[in-house]
């Protein structure tokens, strides 16, 4: 009944930018905290950024200064931007709202070398 569904992924050249989406159906965006997770092939799943209700933001080390994380709630959408890309942010990107619980099925990032 819950579907959040990730897009926005592909290939992009070293330095480059790109936004991720994540729209949601059964669930409201602005009523919970949201989160964006990352898998690279062979990795654990990590947190890259969490958005909490009150607006507060939580990234990761290595995104920290190149990804920002936030929400339209007219629109009841989530966004990763992305800037700077480097080939380590290459992974599987998931939207997870509640962050951690529910899971989107994915938009694959790629930065090659």
């Amino acid at each position: 009944q819950v579907h959040l569904v990730e897009s926005g992924g592909g290939l992009v050249q070293a330095g480059g930018s790109l936004r991720l989406s994540c729209g949601g159906s059964g669930v409201v965006f602005k009523n919970i905290a949201v989160g964006w997770y990352r898998q690279a092939p062979g990795k654990e799943r990590e947190r890259v950024a969490t958005l909490n209700m009150r607006g507060i933001t939580i990234y990761a080390d290595a995104v920290k200064g190149r990804f920002t994380i936030s929400r339209d709630d007219a629109k009841n959408m989530v966004y990763l931007e992305m800037n700077t890309l480097k080939p380590e942010d290459t992974a599987v990107y998931y939207c997870s709202a509640p962050p951690g619980i529910m899971w989107g099925q994915g938009t694959q990032v790629t930065v090659p070398d």
